[in-house]
């Protein structure tokens, strides 16, 4: 790695900050704000989805299983396009377990048993939410000429949504407890 250095008196013609180059970037800051919201709530729905993927139970265990392995993957994969749309807008992204945490408004999991159907129900219900918020965030762009983000989210809304559709035909036979 190497080091830039500045020789004494030279003027310094980098920019103090992070802000990246852009026509949207200084009215984007409301879209931003609710990227960085949704980055957080994919990182915690990644984390949960993977959790209940590593503590399936029951009859159904291998459908279930490889089906929260690819959803986890596929929410996994859209962290880095939203985190480099921030920094397109000029924005900070999202730096740490602990700024995640704070920004996230999908709920943890901690329990330490979750039956199959609660877990697929509440992926169900997590999904919904990041659909919603994508929403919100796609009505943001709209508002700011952003047709960038407002054109990523598209996909991420119709994968959220499919995901939903699927944790919801799964949950009709997640129990044979009747649920």
């Amino acid at each position: 790695m190497s080091t830039i250095t500045k020789s004494r008196g030279a003027e310094d013609t980098r920019p103090s900050a992070l802000n990246t180059p852009s026509d949207i970037s200084a009215k984007a800051h409301p879209v931003v704000a609710e990227l960085n919201h949704i980055l957080a709530d994919s990182f915690a729905l990644y984390l949960k989805t993977k959790n209940f993927h590593w503590h399936m139970s029951g009859p159904h265990f291998r459908d279930y299983h490889l089906m929260l392995d690819e959803q986890s993957d596929q929410i996994f994969a859209t962290t880095d396009p939203l985190a480099e749309r921030v920094r397109k807008l000029g924005g900070r992204t999202v730096h740490s377990i602990g700024h995640i945490s704070k920004l996230q408004r999908i709920k943890d999991n901690d329990a330490t048993f979750v039956s199959p159907f609660d877990m697929l129900a509440e992926l169900m219900a997590d999904n919904k939410a990041v659909a919603a918020s994508m929403r919100k965030a796609h009505a943001l762009c709209d508002d700011h000429n952003d047709v960038a983000t407002a054109s990523l989210l598209e996909n991420y809304i119709d994968d959220a949504e499919r995901r939903t559709w699927f944790l919801f035909e799964a949950t009709r036979g997640a129990d044979s407890t009747g649920h």
